[in-house]
C-alpha cells in the first residue's frame, strides 16, 4: 500500500497530540444526547411504510435515480416535492439538493458575484463558509448575533467597496445555531435588511420540525418568509432522513438549476430518498407529528427548569432550542467530561477546537422527543458533579 506523504502524517500527529483527531464511532447502545434525529424520525416505522407505499402506488421500485437531475434522475417525486415544499413553506418556488453542505456550496458559489459583498455570523457553518470561498464575492464575518456590529461592518465594506457602484449585500445567519443551539432577532435582523434592500439568508436546518406550525421553522413563526432572499432547510436532522432544499423566487430557482455546480454536476437522490423525505413532512402534520413535537419541547422546556434547579444555568450557552452547550475549556478537559457522561451510559459527544474557537469548547447535548424525564435528570445531575 502506497504511503501517505509525511506532511500529511504530521498533521494527523498534531491533531492527535492537541486531543483533537476525529475518528469515526462504532454504533453504541448508549441513551442517546447525541444525535440530530430530535423527533425520532429517522427511525419512525410509519414514515418507512408509507415511504415504501408511495413508492409502490407510482411504480417506482427503483435503487437509483440513474443520473443528474438535468438528464436522466428528475423523477415524478421530485416534482412532487418541490411543490409540496413551496405550499409548506409558504414560498413561490423550492429546489431540492442532495445534501446541506451541497446546498450551501451550491448557493454561496453561485449567487453572489464578483463585485458583491457577504456579510457572515462569525459562527457561521463550515459548509457556508467553504461555499462563499468558492464564489468570488467580497466576504467579511460580524460578531455573532451583533446587529450593530454588522451594521458597522456593512458600512466599512461599502466604504471600501472597489468595484461596481451598487454591490449587492448578502447577510447571512441561521436560525438555530449548530454549535451553540442559540438564535438571533430575527425580526431586527429581517427589517434592518428590508429597510436597507440588503438580501437576507437564513439557514433553518436545526429549526425545521421545532419552531413554527408543525415545524415550518423559526421564519414562518415570526411570519418573516416574505421578507428572507433565501432558506436553506435540510431534512437529515428533525426530519429523519437525508437532503436538503433551497427556498426562495421562481427566479432564483431557475438560477441555481443553471449555476450551482452542486447540483448541475451530481447524481440525484434515489426515488426512495424523495419518497422518504414527502412521508417525513406528511408526518409532521399528523396528529401523532404534532405530539412528537410538543414532547420534544416539553422536554427542553424541562431540562432548562433542571438546570435552574441544580444551578448550572451560568455553564450553558442560552437556547430555546433541542441544542443545549455546556461550555467546559480545553480538548482534554472537554473530552474527560464526555467519556465520564458516556461510561454511565449517556452519549454525550464534546465539541473541541478546532471546531469551535479554543478557549470555547464545549459538552453539545441533543435533547429529543424520546428522551425521558429519568435520563434527562441524571445527565444533568452527573453533569453537575463534573463540573
Amino acid at each position: 500500500m502506497v504511503e501517505l506523504p509525511e506532511k500529511l502524517q504530521k498533521k494527523l500527529l498534531e491533531r492527535e497530540k492537541n486531543n483533537a483527531i476525529r475518528k469515526l464511532p462504532s454504533k453504541s447502545n448508549l441513551i442517546d444526547f447525541s444525535s440530530n434525529d430530535y423527533l425520532g424520525l429517522a427511525k419512525n416505522q410509519e414514515v418507512f411504510h408509507n415511504a415504501l407505499e408511495l413508492l409502490t402506488a407510482h411504480n417506482l421500485m427503483h435503487n437509483g435515480a440513474t443520473g443528474s437531475r438535468l438528464l436522466s434522475g428528475n423523477h415524478m417525486l421530485y416534482t412532487q416535492l418541490e411543490k409540496s415544499l413551496g405550499t409548506f413553506h409558504e414560498v413561490d418556488a423550492a429546489l431540492v439538493f442532495n445534501s446541506g453542505y451541497d446546498a450551501n456550496i451550491g448557493f454561496f458559489s453561485a449567487v453572489p458575484q464578483r463585485g458583491d459583498i457577504v456579510i457572515y455570523d462569525e459562527f457561521i457553518h463550515a459548509s457556508i463558509r467553504d461555499g462563499i470561498r468558492l464564489g468570488n464575492a467580497k466576504s467579511y464575518k460580524f460578531k455573532h448575533n451583533d446587529l450593530e456590529d454588522l451594521k458597522t461592518k456593512i458600512l466599512l465594506s461599502l466604504r471600501g467597496h472597489s468595484g461596481s457602484h451598487n454591490p449587492e449585500v448578502y447577510i447571512v445567519t441561521e436560525s438555530v445555531f449548530s454549535m451553540d443551539g442559540d438564535s438571533p432577532d430575527l425580526r431586527k435582523l429581517s427589517n434592518y435588511c428590508d429597510t436597507n434592500n440588503h438580501h437576507l439568508v437564513v439557514d433553518e436546518a436545526h429549526a425545521v420540525g421545532l419552531f413554527g406550525e408543525n415545524g415550518k421553522g423559526l421564519v414562518q413563526e415570526l411570519g418573516l418568509q416574505d421578507q428572507v432572499f433565501a432558506r436553506i432547510v435540510t431534512f437529515g436532522k428533525a426530519l429523519g432522513c437525508h437532503g436538503a432544499a433551497i427556498l426562495g423566487s421562481e427566479k432564483l430557482r431557475d438560477y441555481l438549476i443553471n449555476y450551482a455546480r452542486s447540483f448541475v454536476y451530481t447524481t440525484g437522490l434515489s426515488p426512495h430518498t424523495v419518497a422518504t423525505i414527502l412521508t417525513a413532512y406528511d408526518y409532521l402534520q399528523t396528529s401523532e407529528g404534532i405530539k412528537a413535537q410538543q414532547g420534544l419541547k416539553d422536554n427542553i422546556d424541562y431540562f432548562k427548569r433542571k438546570l435552574e434547579y441544580l444551578n448550572l444555568e451560568s455553564n450553558f450557552i442560552p437556547s430555546k432550542s433541542a441544542i443545549q452547550c455546556c461550555g467546559i475549556q480545553g480538548n482534554e478537559n472537554v473530552n474527560k467530561a464526555a467519556q465520564t457522561l458516556q461510561a454511565k451510559g449517556f452519549d454525550v459527544r464534546p465539541i473541541v477546537s478546532p471546531t469551535v474557537p479554543k478557549g470555547e469548547e464545549r459538552l453539545r447535548i441533543c435533547l429529543h422527543t424520546y428522551n425521558s424525564g429519568k435520563q434527562i435528570e441524571e445527565a444533568l445531575n452527573l453533569l453537575q458533579a463534573i463540573v
